[in-house]
């Protein structure tokens, strides 16, 4: 399990974990409530590599959203 920080977003950040490549659990502290749960279902059971490009750089405000800070909490942990 690995808990990350969001900056610049309504939620304060995210639990998730990644077993052989495959998102197994995600939770996002925060925000609103609707769409953080609805993203944090949607990636379950997804690969990593499959979620990334789909939620890196959407954007909702300062640039960011919780979908683009938990794709670049997705990306360090890829260390890419």
């Amino acid at each position: 399990m690995k808990t990350v920080s969001f900056r610049g977003t309504c939620a304060s950040g995210a639990t998730y974990e990644i077993t052989n490549g495959i998102i197994t659990s995600c939770t996002i502290h925060g925000g609103c409530p609707g769409n953080t749960q609805g993203v944090a279902r949607l990636v379950v059971g997804r690969p990593v590599k499959e979620v990334i490009p789909l939620l890196k750089g959407i954007v909702c405000r300062n640039g960011t959203s919780c979908p683009d800070q938990l794709a670049q909490a997705l990306l360090a942990d890829l260390g890419e």
